[in-house]
């Protein structure tokens, strides 16, 4: 913490003050990446993430998809119609990571035609009460395309996989975990039926250093130069999130 520092507010029971360093203990640059997982998963807890640490295939994910779109638009699917709400919208087929995007930003609504004959608006998302839409987090999930990868953590939103977050121990360049995520993009995140192709965003962090980009089709995805900081209103970097 700097010396020079001016309170705000003091009381017997704490202080706030104008500006705050936070300090790396010695022994934690000797971190793991699996402690350093952890610790980001019991972060996302305490802001309110559920950990679901079932989620760890295909269908436990879809299972819990369907629970969520359920709970939200206060509705119930038969087997059928939501394996048919699937085909339809949600998993249709020859759909590319640009579709899916659109499902997530503007067509987010699909008209649902159920068995009996009526129809109901199915949202993914409320985008008027965000506060309705289901946050959990999940790590460790394996998928097979080409290839047999698993996943650092992932963020859902709606049972929908949105933020792929991956970490590297400290003293490891973030740009591994960079080139590991374009890996993955190859080899299993747009594999057939994946749900992965609804990724938004990715965030590649060695607990000293992290940084965002996004999941796009430009050509320059490929360079690590397409990557962010986090920044405050000041412009000074925010390297740990």
């Amino acid at each position: 913490m700097p010396n020079n520092i001016t309170p705000i507010i003091e009381s017997n029971n704490f202080i706030v003050l104008d500006k705050y360093t936070n300090i790396i203990n010695s022994s934690e640059s000797y971190q793991t990446e699996a402690e350093l997982e952890k610790e980001l998963i019991n972060d996302l807890i305490n802001q309110g993430y559920e950990y679901r640490k079932d989620i760890d295939s295909t269908e436990s994910m879809l299972n819990n998809l369907r629970t969520q779109i359920e709970n939200l638009n206060k509705t119930t699917f038969s087997n059928d119609e939501w394996m048919r709400f699937c085909s339809e919208y949600i998993d249709k087929a020859n759909d590319s990571i640009i579709e899916k995007t659109r499902k997530v930003h503007d067509d987010y609504i699909y008209d649902f035609v159920f068995d009996d004959g009526h129809i109901e608006n199915i949202y993914l998302f409320d985008k008027k009460n965000i506060i309705r839409n289901k946050v959990q987090v999940i790590n460790q999930f394996e998928q097979t395309g080409t290839q047999s990868n698993r996943y650092d953590v992932t963020i859902l939103v709606n049972g929908l996989p949105l933020v792929q977050i991956e970490l590297k121990k400290r003293g490891v360049a973030i740009s591994e975990a960079f080139n590991q995520i374009h890996r993955y993009s190859k080899e299993s995140f747009n594999s057939e039926n994946s749900l992965y192709k609804y990724l938004q965003m990715f965030v590649i962090s060695n607990g000293t250093n992290t940084r965002y980009f996004a999941n796009t089709t430009k050509r320059d995805k490929n360079s690590f130069d397409f990557t962010m900081n986090w920044a405050k209103s000041d412009n000074s970097l925010i390297k740990v999130v």
